[in-house]
């Protein structure tokens, strides 16, 4: 094993992980600090960096052309601005005391310890791979890299039969379902939940789940997996539940993840309930001054809770990384939280969701009124108008917009960020039925649909004062 020190005055910066948070750091901090101030080494375990993990269901399902596509900058790119990135290293050990890294080849099983000055910790998250018998057998894949996006093609692409089985109905499940039924699989979704789409509350979530088998997805709800079935060829033939076989020719995980904190804990730093870092406003480790984390691997403040939560999306990986890389490099940046915003969809429909579920504000204690309200995209005379489904909860004393929910057709999704504005700053359902909204017929009923929620939300809390 061999030790690399540390080269003149220079400092250095080390970053653990080639994606979203990670480089987007190391870019700031090099925005700010010329290499002859700032040394930066970022490890980077699989094959490529910066790319958008979320465009992986559009590539397989044939949305996307090309991988290389959902490749934001390339290594070349990074090395071209004097970033020393090694791919295909893993990272296996943090020394906090003796401020360095030990970092593996991949290929070869060669190992180095490299010095810093300045550590950046963003290892993202892995996906939950159950224990159960047949989950590591041929056929059957998660998706949260390049690699195994391209795993799965490979697979469908040399795939016997037609038949797939979705394992989870979060959003990659959902996505990769959809995915499937355009690649002409049929298409069958394992979920241990009452409905798809746990990030919204059950009776959104069965709208999901109508639409889903209006376009011929199998849905089976409320169904634990219990085993995966192999064939006398070792790959995959079945999933199995407590009381059924589900006969399939390949199988996506999309049971969710978790944050990759594995060498975190090792080094004794602090992990949140969930099991992410927690860091300080500046995106620093909290107790550690030389060491940031962001992306997956973090716990956030979730401001509208006031609690730390765990929340994966690249938004706020690519936030993170620049917060991490203007303090890196010697300005100040903070990332205050987050209010819990995401959308997706499932062929035409749109789903949406802010703020918190009803669980999520009864376990802090909020006592709230809920209200849904069904609404169109467009005026109704107005040719492509469609239905949509707006669920708004308020704080019942305050009338504090505390979350929003929205399924729709096109033009449904995006409406969700006017809640999320609203959420930011602390509005009332009462202020927002004020909000100036844009109006024409072919955007918008006369009274926008989130309005539309927030006024029967409000006439609510008047009603319970």
């Amino acid at each position: 094993m061999s030790v690399s020190g540390v080269s003149g005055a220079r400092e250095r910066l080390v970053v653990i992980g080639g994606d979203a948070a990670g480089m987007s750091a190391a870019s700031q901090a090099r925005r700010l600090k010329g290499p002859d101030d700032l040394e930066i080494v970022a490890f980077e375990r699989g094959h490529f960096t910066s790319y958008s993990a979320c465009g992986i269901p559009y590539w397989v399902g044939g949305q996307v052309s090309e991988r290389d596509e959902l490749i934001a900058r390339t290594p070349e790119e990074h090395r071209s601005r004097d970033i020393d990135l090694r791919l295909r290293t893993e990272v296996v050990e943090i020394d906090v005391r003796g401020s360095r890294v030990r970092a593996r080849d991949v290929d070869s099983g060669a190992e180095s310890w490299t010095p810093y000055d300045k550590l950046v910790i963003a290892t993202g998250a892995r996906p939950i791979r159950p224990d159960m018998p047949g989950v590591d057998a041929p056929g059957v894949h998660g998706v949260q890299t390049l690699d195994d996006g391209q795993e799965l093609l490979d697979t469908l692409t040399r795939a016997r039969g037609r038949r797939a089985v979705v394992v989870g109905a979060g959003y990659i499940g959902v996505e990769m379902a959809e995915a499937l039924i355009n690649r002409g699989y049929e298409v069958t979704v394992v979920n241990r939940g009452a409905a798809p789409m746990s990030t919204l509350d059950p009776d959104m979530g069965r709208l999901v789940r109508e639409a889903m088998e209006g376009m011929g997805i199998t849905m089976v709800d409320d169904t634990e997996v219990t085993k995966i079935l192999t064939g006398d060829d070792g790959r995959v033939r079945a999933v199995a539940t407590e009381d059924a076989e589900h006969p399939a020719d390949v199988v996506v995980l999309g049971i969710g993840v978790r944050p990759e904190t594995t060498l975190a804990k090792a080094a004794g730093l602090p992990l949140g309930e969930h099991g992410g870092l927690l860091t300080d406003l500046a995106m620093r480790v909290r107790g550690h001054e030389n060491i940031w984390a962001g992306g997956d691997c973090v716990e956030v403040l979730d401001l509208v809770a006031g609690r730390e939560r765990h929340i994966a999306l690249g938004t706020h990986a690519n936030k993170h990384g620049q917060v991490i890389g203007m303090n890196a490099g010697g300005g100040y940046a903070t990332f205050p939280g987050v209010v819990g915003t995401a959308v997706s969809k499932v062929c035409d429909l749109e789903i949406a969701r802010t703020g918190l579920r009803e669980k999520d504000a009864l376990r802090v204690g909020l006592r709230f009124e809920a209200v849904t309200i069904e609404s169109s995209s467009r005026a109704g005379y107005y040719p492509g108008a469609s239905p949509m489904t707006v669920k708004m909860l308020a704080e019942r004393r305050t009338g504090r917009l505390l979350g929003v929910q929205i399924v729709g057709r096109e033009g449904a999704g995006k409406r969700v960020d006017i809640a999320a504005v609203a959420l930011t700053a602390g509005m009332t359902v009462e202020q927002m039925t004020a909000l100036d909204l844009g109006y024409a017929p072919p955007f918008s009923p006369v009274w926008d649909p989130v309005l539309v929620a927030a006024r029967k939300a409000a006439g609510r809390i008047r009603g319970s004062s």
